[in-house]
């Protein structure tokens, strides 16, 4: 996800990244970045500083409170203050213009196999969110708000389903796979218990009623986006 107001570099930024084989996506509306960002999920975000309304250092705290994403700031203030700041608020690398897009496209690379790749702890992205709720799958802990909450292992892998699945149904069948592995042997009542106990665990965070029951077809996970 490119958020740059200078349209000529977010263009070559997106074009030379397209050329690398990455799907790149623009950020449409300066004031409704974090909104864009939830809807989009991208895998790393290039953030200008100087942006209209807000700068990229509110975005960047703004992207903290849902995702802990690789994000590259790019700007024109070189100060080793500006830098500084630009980790401080959560930020992973900084790139001075006017750069050179081979370097930027190696810190990229860089990040990328660090959060996803090779070096990663894991194949799969550890941290996942809806909404503002956020799940980090290797301790856990989900977080909306400003609260947090340990879950159980069973009760982590329902969340991780729904999550991954966020406004659509997911049926009782693709639960039960994903928590046991020899569904035969598992009574359907055992689902409908745990999905119990995980409702019971997200209203402690303010979430009464995420986990919608659908009959006869299985449950949906929606959390509202707050506005602003």
């Amino acid at each position: 996800m490119v958020v740059e107001d200078d349209e000529k570099l977010a263009s070559i930024l997106s074009e030379e990244l397209e050329r690398f084989g990455y799907e790149v996506v623009r950020a449409g509306d300066p004031g409704r970045v974090k909104e864009e960002f939830v809807t989009l999920k991208p895998d790393l975000v290039l953030l200008d500083v100087n942006l209209p309304r807000y700068d990229g250092f509110y975005w960047c705290r703004q992207i903290r409170t849902v995702s802990k994403v690789p994000i590259i700031f790019i700007s024109a203030r070189d100060s080793h203050f500006d830098q500084v700041r630009a980790l401080e608020n959560g930020g992973d690398d900084y790139i001075t213009k006017p750069f050179n897009l081979e370097l930027a496209i190696a810190k990229i690379q860089s990040l990328i196999r660090r959060a996803y790749g090779e070096y990663a702890l894991g194949s799969e992205a550890d941290v996942i969110w809806a909404g503002e709720l956020w799940l980090r799958r290797s301790d856990n802990r989900a977080s909306f708000r400003e609260k947090e909450i340990e879950l159980s292992p069973k009760e982590a892998r329902l969340l991780a389903c729904l999550i991954e699945r966020h406004g659509h149904i997911v049926s009782r069948e693709e639960l039960l796979e994903a928590l046991w592995d020899d569904i035969d042997f598992v009574d359907d009542n055992t689902l409908t218990v745990n999905v119990a106990r995980l409702r019971r665990r997200l209203a402690e965070l303010g979430l009464e009623d995420a986990i919608e029951t659908k009959r006869g077809q299985g449950y949906r996970l929606f959390v509202e986006e707050k506005s602003g």
